[in-house]
């Protein structure tokens, strides 16, 4: 099979970015202040953790050779942490309309990787949501959507009006309100939604559930989508396939525009891998400890190595507000051996 992704892909990066993103970065470390009530600070986005499990990442035998890139070069396994959350800043019911999302952590990578003072840790971060896109086209229309969101229901659309005018609030509302629901995190895509560099290419990777049974009826519950997947973990193991969308041009596959879908006519899904999280309980003493230190781990899509760079605008933005909420919340030390501390 001929694959291959192009390589003329560019970012475009405006000249006052650097100074705008840190500015943002600082308004949601106080919305991160603000939530935390006094007490110790979560996350400022993804607050609410469904499940932290443990699995491991399985590279397919005999992939093309464009699809051969960082973890992805050759057959074997990766042991990883996984984390699924709800994408609010707050703790809320899950019936509450918002972006369900899933963290993987690879453990033992080798590389130099982005992050200042990381470089030499063995791991590697994928962050996938529900959406192969984002609603909001640039960080500005993001922040100002947080904005909005943070004085609560009621002003949220006529601040977004004055913020993002009129026919850009109702597309931005439109998209928001077409979301699916989730049911079950377990027969849930999750896409990174922006891009990567994948080697010499670009690309958008996803997560497709394999021989998921459809969910039950919800229990209606403050945390139903947690009551769901323990369950399914409890009885037996759950697979992903794990794919790339390579990159095709500017216009077809573009690498600035957050909200503009890859079309899967033009730049089709090829699998990498398959993520595997094996039956565990997480209700037993054991994997409420685990659970524990999955919390306490940082998820970034910067903590990865050169050949798999996040890519434009929005995942720029994201490198300087993640290293802020994580300094914040003062989370874990990265993990050097998954056994030991999967172990305790």
């Amino acid at each position: 099979m001929n694959i291959s992704g192009a390589t003329d892909w560019k970012e475009t990066l405006a000249p006052d970015e650097v100074e705008r993103f840190e500015r943002y970065a600082s308004e949601l470390r106080e919305l991160q202040r603000r939530n935390a009530r006094g007490g110790p600070p979560s996350r400022a986005l993804h607050a609410k953790g469904h499940v932290g499990a443990t699995g491991e990442l399985i590279v397919s035998k005999d992939l093309p050779e464009a699809l051969r890139v960082a973890v992805f070069a050759e057959p074997r396994s990766w042991p990883v942490f996984v984390r699924f959350s709800n994408g609010s800043g707050r703790h809320q019911h899950d019936r509450t309309a918002d972006v369900r999302g899933v963290a993987l952590k690879l453990v033992g990578v080798p590389g130099r990787k982005l992050i200042p003072g990381l470089e030499d840790k063995r791991t590697q971060d994928f962050l996938l949501i529900q959406e192969p896109t984002t609603p909001f086209r640039t960080p500005d229309e993001f922040v100002a959507f947080v904005r909005a969101a943070a004085k609560g229901p009621g002003l949220l659309v006529p601040r977004l009006f004055g913020s993002l005018g009129f026919g850009r609030t109702l597309g931005l509302l439109k998209k928001l309100a077409s979301m699916p629901k989730v049911t079950s995190l377990a027969t849930t895509p999750f896409y990174t939604a922006l891009p990567l560099r994948f080697g010499a290419t670009a690309a958008k990777l996803a997560l497709f559930p394999v021989d998921a049974t459809p969910a039950g009826v919800a229990s209606g519950a403050p945390g139903a989508l947690r009551e769901e997947l323990v369950s399914r973990l409890r009885t037996g193991p759950l697979t992903w396939s794990f794919r790339a969308q390579l990159f095709v041009d500017e216009r077809t596959t573009p690498i600035e525009d957050a909200s503009a879908p890859w079309p899967e006519d033009r730049a089709p899904f090829h699998e990498l891998a398959r993520l595997v999280l094996p039956q565990q309980d997480l209700t037993s003493a054991s994997g409420a400890k685990l659970e524990e230190q999955i919390e306490r781990m940082s998820f970034d899509p910067w903590h990865a190595v050169e050949e798999l760079r996040p890519l434009g605008a929005m995942m720029r933005a994201r490198a300087i507000a993640y290293r802020e909420s994580v300094l914040e919340r003062q989370a874990a030390p990265e993990p050097e051996d998954m056994v030991k501390l999967a172990a305790g």
